[in-house]
């Protein structure tokens, strides 16, 4: 047991509470909302921009799972080749999306880097920052061959409340892109209002 606090005499400040140690060290887990989604409701978020690095790619609808995945991969290897630690969870920026595929930008959070821009990345790599601003976050815990039921929901809550939206889409891989078929994966998808 230990005794009780003992406090200053009255008219005397309280002593400032221990400084907490930053660390400084980047989550490589931390999502762009800050907070775990609730696949029950659609969270408001306002997304901040982030220095990442970003890969564009095309895959046709077959081939787009593998596609994200080995894009994420490349992304991984050239942050770690750069020294730039990774900040936050890979994402995906739909552009365009036709009958037969889509074209696509693949993010991973960096830390700034040190000085300005590092030299040339390789493979078409390039730095760049994350999509900011107000979005609505819609969660998808399922495998990845049924995100299509989760778009529907997106579309047709947008248009039961009259919202116009931009054309792009925002995919945010809580879980990693292993396995198309894991029951458990994890999407936060942000759409941004107009």
């Amino acid at each position: 047991m230990q005794p009780p606090p003992t406090l200053p005499p009255p008219g005397q400040p309280l002593p400032a509470p221990p400084a907490q140690q930053q660390t400084g060290v980047p989550d490589p887990n931390a999502t762009l909302a800050g907070k775990r989604g609730d696949n029950s409701d659609i969270d408001e978020v306002a997304l901040v921009a982030k220095p990442v690095l970003l890969l564009s790619g095309q895959a046709s609808w077959d081939q787009g799972f593998q596609k994200l995945s080995e894009s994420f991969t490349a992304l991984r290897a050239e942050a770690q080749k750069a020294g730039l630690p990774v900040t936050g969870r890979p994402l995906s920026l739909f552009v365009e999306t036709t009958d037969d595929g889509f074209r696509f930008e693949a993010m991973l959070p960096v830390a700034a880097p040190a000085g300005g821009q590092p030299s040339a990345f390789g493979g078409g790599v390039k730095l760049s920052a994350s999509p900011a601003g107000r979005a609505l976050r819609f969660l998808h815990v399922a495998p990845y061959d049924d995100i299509d039921s989760t778009y529907e929901t997106i579309t047709a809550y947008l248009e039961a409340k009259s919202i116009t939206v931009k054309d792009a889409f925002l995919e945010e891989y809580v879980s990693d892109l292993k396995d198309p078929g894991d029951p458990n994966l994890e999407i936060n998808v942000y759409v941004q209002p107009k």
